[in-house]
């Protein structure tokens, strides 16, 4: 029975002893890793806003690129990581495609990380060759109706956001059309210019400058709202096609057994930092659309993200690569 005692009296320190270093977080800096390479839409997204929450929070958030598997690599390492607050995830749209694109992961991507903040999201636009003459997403549908397999849609790669968002697209829209997967945007951009490509699902901010300088042609945006950037452009909803809607988006997370309390501080200065007129001001040029959540609402739609993403690779029969 005093055996019994002493375990107990030594798990109830244990347990106090972890209250109170929670309750002390944070001591030092927190480290996130951005699982993309610097210059990335989510990277810059993540240094404007997190620059501003360090200064509330009292350490600094510093970001450190760790590029890899298409953001697999980063991920693992904070799967792995301690859940002490100290090593966090910089989240995005890639770690739904991940489930598709790999036949495994080093990490169980709905068990092993915990939401803590949205940082937004980003519209992609649907975009189309100006010598296709297609004015409205009415025009292309109707021409790919017209020649089932004739028209074709880039991508920046298979499983890559525009990939993503252009089958979801041709799904919504039932037509027949090629997918060219590119290695990157500026090959695709080019295709697109000179009328080889028919339309491509592209992230607004690289599009808008193209857009401007009538070397493409707008069609639609994917949010369910306009975007300020091209305020002229209806999103795809408007267009008919509300189950192509889709969101770029990118936030932070946490190993999964990562405090209550840590996760709730850091959102509260996460949202502090969003709430900053100026933080706002750098990321409407950039873009990206405030979407609030709660920790748990940004569990519910990243778990949505990858079951959305997951009957999209089904029906456009996406196979994994390895």
């Amino acid at each position: 029975m005093s055996l019994f005692r002493a375990l107990c009296a030594a798990l109830m320190v244990i347990v106090c002893l972890s209250a109170a270093a929670a309750e002390q977080w944070p001591e030092r800096p927190i480290l996130v890793i951005s699982p993309f390479s610097a210059g990335a839409a989510n990277d810059i997204i993540a240094r404007v806003v997190l620059d501003k929450a360090g200064h509330d929070m009292g350490q600094p958030f510093v970001v450190e690129n760790r590029p890899g598997g298409g953001g697999v690599v980063g991920a693992a390492s904070v799967s792995r990581a301690e859940p002490d607050g100290y090593t966090l995830l910089l989240a995005g749209a890639s770690m739904s495609s991940a489930v598709i694109l790999h036949k495994s992961l080093p990490y169980d991507t709905l068990h092993d990380f915990a939401g803590i903040a949205m940082l937004g999201v980003q519209p992609s636009v649907l975009v189309s060759a100006p010598s296709k003459g297609f004015k409205t997403v009415a025009d292309l549908v109707a021409a790919a109706k017209a020649n089932p397999g004739a028209l074709n849609f880039a991508s920046a790669g298979i499983g890559s956001a525009s990939h993503i968002a252009g089958e979801r697209f041709v799904l919504s829209a039932d037509i027949d059309v090629q997918h060219i997967p590119y290695r990157g945007p500026i090959e695709a951009f080019a295709d697109l210019m000179t009328g080889r490509i028919d339309f491509y699902v592209v992230p607004i901010t690289p599009a808008v400058p193209m857009i401007e300088q009538s070397k493409v042609t707008a069609l639609a945006v994917s949010t369910p709202k306009r975007s300020p950037l091209l305020p002229n452009v209806p999103t795809i909803a408007e267009a008919g096609y509300p189950d192509a809607a889709y969101l770029f988006w990118g936030g932070v997370m946490a190993p999964v057994k990562t405090p209550h309390n840590i996760i709730d501080k850091v959102h509260e200065v996460v949202q502090k930092a969003l709430d900053i007129p100026g933080v706002q001001e750098k990321l409407t040029r950039l873009g990206v659309s405030p979407d609030p959540m709660t920790p748990e609402q940004f569990d519910k739609f990243f778990a949505a993200d990858v079951a959305t993403t997951i009957a999209i690779g089904k029906a456009a029969h996406i196979e994994p690569t390895e």
